[in-house]
């Protein structure tokens, strides 16, 4: 599978489609069975606010992961995918009920690489802060 999106079809600064992703506790259980990382910074919500945190928080992978889903929609092909970093600027928090909480992401190409590559800008906030930071990752056009 080759990415669906041409390298000449694209510009600085054209618009990916954003996304956004509900999450609920129930997500984080799931996602520490399938990554095995059962910190109970992510379920325990006494445990959470025992450390300084102000309840449980989701996985940083979780969150980064839910990120790159824009990229890899986009150009559908994750194996276009040659680079991808983050920082961590805040905590997702999850507050224990069924609406959960959401994390919005938006991206845009930042730059036109050589070799039909470009790199994508992305945003990625939650309640209306910014939870990673250099969000960025390097894509093989087609």
């Amino acid at each position: 599978m080759t990415a669906k999106i041409a390298y000449g079809d694209v510009e600085v600064g054209t618009e990916l489609p954003g996304r956004s992703f509900p999450v609920t506790r129930a997500t984080l259980v799931r996602y520490a069975g399938a990554s095995g990382d059962f910190n109970p910074i992510h379920w325990n919500e006494k445990f959470a606010k025992e450390v300084g945190l102000p309840d449980v928080i989701a996985h940083g992978m979780f969150t980064m992961a839910e990120a790159i889903r824009v990229v890899t929609d986009w150009i559908g092909d994750p194996a276009a995918v040659v680079e991808y970093g983050v920082r961590f600027t805040k905590p997702v928090v999850v507050p224990n009920d069924d609406r959960g909480t959401v994390i919005e992401v938006s991206g845009k190409i930042g730059a036109k690489l050589d070799d039909n590559k470009v790199r994508v800008d992305l945003t990625v906030t939650n309640a209306g802060q910014k939870v990673l930071g250099m969000s960025r990752a390097v894509v093989r056009l087609g």
